[in-house]
């Protein structure tokens, strides 16, 4: 008799294991027919964002939206609906009032937005900008004492550079195609000493201009000017990408009032007070800061297992809640909220059955470095710092994320997790028709599924179209419920339904890979 090699045995049982692997394609049926054709997910997309507005974390919007969200998951009819309290996250901050218009030499309204977790103006002022022209903190030293009641720009003459190609875009077959052929990702290695004469340069540069902006913002405080102007490149033809300018710890003071204006605005007032014409502005911001709860807090809610010996066993999706604060952060991330919330509202609605139960996570300060769903991981699973497991760590299936804009799944990351390959290809099948083929062993970085990887949880983010998110809605005052792709979200939610419905349904909770070693950083992705 001949032997049969170890590597052919394993082959055979990958073969095996992947023809097993069971799809209910009558529950999919209505899966698809309930979220295509009945979808509520625009209607909790408009709420988040057009009746709520934005939903900074630790802000009176968001927590607004949690407690309606909370409120509606139970309407849908999960359980144990709450808002849960993840760590501390610090103070609370919220825009008031803004308004900053050029008053001379001729008048014109700016598109104008603060920093969250800066000062107001202390009421309108009318004040001349005076232009910051210093490389160094040695140069700077030349405008000490002079900031008194000015609004302050520092000199820079970059110049806009038109973009030829559309704002937005769907991955192309021949992307998706290298997607689903990316080699595994590699453990990334530090740059030997002194190898890159041109990134050490940049990194001088970048730091000697971080020290000259720290240093007169404590000027500013100090000589009692009334604003700083800030801009990007990447906002540009009336958009402005806006962020934090301030600590949010409790306790901290407030930042310095920090205006972020366009790059067309901000490079002409360089150019005007460069050349000696007098610039003014009017200026009237007023914020709010609180302490009165300094926690940061989820939104969970769940589908109870109807299996005895599996219900203990969760599967998870959710996406975060929270946003910026210069608009209603549709895509960033209502659409990943409101899909969501949608895709437990198909499973309630086709009266889906699940063996293991299904628990929704919409998080809190995401924003601020995935603290909503760290904080969960570790309250519930395992600190990375440490790796010392809990008892949910054994019992948990996988989590399924989506945080990358409005446009439709086309696939998913492995998160280098080649066990589910053979999975999530089967899963996929039945959506190749609504664009969803595409299934990648590399990761996409900066989202919550990450929290649960870095403790050796199975955690996934959904592979979705660009659209305009990077060049448009990303954290800018254009992410608004306009930008949002009703067809899309629909396609999102349907698949997610899907995908969590068949990982409560298995008999085994999907594969892990190996867990991972603590790490001193305290597990950051």
């Amino acid at each position: 008799m001949r032997k049969i090699s170890t590597t052919l045995l394993l082959c055979l049982f990958a073969v095996v294991l992947f023809a097993q692997e069971k799809v209910d394609l009558e529950m999919v049926k209505k899966i698809r027919q309930e979220g295509l054709n009945n979808s509520k997910v625009m209607d909790y997309a408009f709420y988040l964002t057009d009746v709520n507005g934005p939903r900074l974390a630790g802000s009176p919007g968001y927590l607004k939206a949690a407690n309606w969200a909370k409120g509606e998951l139970s309407k849908i009819g999960l359980t144990n609906a709450a808002l849960e309290a993840w760590g501390e996250f610090g103070k609370g901050w919220e825009l008031q009032k803004s308004y900053v218009a050029l008053t001379a030499p001729y008048y014109k309204p700016l598109i104008a937005y603060p920093k969250a977790w800066t000062g107001g103006s202390n009421g309108l002022k009318n004040a001349e900008v005076l232009l910051i022209d210093a490389a160094d903190t040695t140069e700077l030293l030349k405008y000490k004492g002079k900031l008194k009641g000015k609004v302050l720009i520092q000199y820079k003459n970059d110049t806009l550079k038109h973009s030829f190609r559309a704002d937005a875009v769907r991955y192309t077959d021949e992307e998706l195609t290298a997607m689903a052929n990316a080699a595994p990702p590699q453990p990334q290695q530090r740059p030997a000493a002194g190898g890159n004469n041109d990134m050490a340069n940049r990194m001088r540069t970048m730091q000697a201009a971080a020290r000259v902006g720290t240093l007169l913002k404590e000027w500013a405080i100090s000589e009692g000017a009334v604003a700083i102007l800030s801009y990007s490149m990447r906002g540009h033809d009336g958009t402005l990408f806006v962020s934090g300018g301030g600590s949010y710890a409790k306790g901290a003071p407030d930042g310095f009032l920090d205006i972020m204006l366009t790059a067309e605005d901000y490079l002409s007032i360089c150019r005007l007070t460069k050349s000696g014409v007098p610039v003014k502005l009017d200026v009237d911001v007023k914020s709010a800061s609180n302490e009165k709860d300094t926690k940061g807090y989820n939104v969970v809610a769940e589908i109870k297992g109807s299996d005895p010996t599996l219900a203990a066993e969760v599967v998870m999706l959710g996406g975060h809640l929270d946003s910026w604060h210069s608009a209603g952060g549709a895509t960033d991330n209502a659409a990943g909220s409101a899909v969501m919330m949608e895709a437990v509202r198909i499973l309630k609605a086709v009266g889906a059955k699940p063996r293991r139960t299904i628990r929704i996570g919409l998080w809190g300060g995401e924003e601020q470095g995935l603290h909503g769903s760290r904080g969960y991981v570790k309250n519930h699973f395992a600190d990375p710092a440490t790796m010392e497991l809990k008892p949910e760590h054994a019992k948990f299936s996988s989590y399924f994320n989506i945080d990358n804009g409005t446009g439709k799944i086309r696939g998913i990351y492995l998160q280098g997790n080649e066990k589910v390959k053979d999975i999530f290809s089967k899963w996929l099948e039945p959506f190749h028709d609504l664009g969803a083929t595409t299934v990648t062993i590399s990761n996409t970085g900066g989202t919550d599924h990450q929290s649960f990887d870095a403790v050796g949880l199975p955690g996934f983010q959904f592979i979705q179209d660009p659209i305009e998110y990077s060049t448009r809605t990303h954290h800018t005052n254009m992410d608004t419920y306009d930008h949002l792709i009703a067809d899309d979200l629909k396609q999102i939610a349907t698949i997610v339904a899907s995908f969590v419905y068949h990982a409560a349904m298995r008999d085994e909770k999907l594969p892990r890979k190996e867990l991972p070693q603590p790490r001193s950083t305290g597990g950051r992705p």
